[in-house]
């Protein structure tokens, strides 16, 4: 497998919409994918990828996440919907689409998640904190939503600036 480019800010793919994935006849292509979805995050550095962040427009996201004494989480989640949030947190995230940026975002701190998974059988996910808020960022990534777009609008405004040099940056580097 090889590793896939990550479309950072800026790209149209990460503000689209990503279309619903029809198992039966994708089901071929999904092992390949994902297997370099992985591949591409853990080369990366990161904890979770979803499909548009490498140019893919498919409803798909992995997340991989390891404890302390606990052996690695990997999801493969297809189609996956929030279907009850509750409580709320605020931590610090990033992205691979925003290399070295992070910010304080507001989550909800527990969610359940319906989906299916690398089989194409239906799962649901009841999670909190930091895999919550994993879900949660990925959803969103599918949803054409980038966390910046959670942060209040003072801050956002505040950040326009670095953001727009950030975008500049990664915009010349693709050429």
């Amino acid at each position: 497998m090889s590793l896939m480019r990550i479309c950072k800010y800026g790209e149209r793919i990460l503000r689209k919409k990503t279309r619903p994935v029809d198992y039966a006849l994708e089901k071929g292509a999904l092992p390949g994918i994902i297997a370099g979805m992985f591949e591409t995050m853990r080369a990366a550095g990161g904890v979770g990828l979803s499909a548009n962040q490498v140019g893919l427009d498919i409803r798909l996201s992995i997340i991989s996440i390891a404890h302390e004494n606990e052996p690695e989480l990997n999801l493969v989640l297809i189609n996956p919907e929030i279907v009850s949030a509750e409580g709320g947190q605020e931590g610090e995230e990033g992205c691979l689409s925003f290399p070295g940026f992070y910010q304080l975002v507001r989550r909800y701190d527990k969610v359940t998640v319906r989906a299916l998974n690398e089989r194409g059988l239906p799962v649901e996910i009841r999670a909190g904190g930091f895999l919550a808020r994993a879900l949660q960022h990925e959803i969103d990534h599918l949803d054409g939503r980038l966390f910046i777009d959670r942060l209040p609008f003072l801050v956002r405004l505040k950040l326009r600036p670095r953001l727009i040099i950030l975008k500049r940056k990664w915009a010349a580097g693709r050429k």
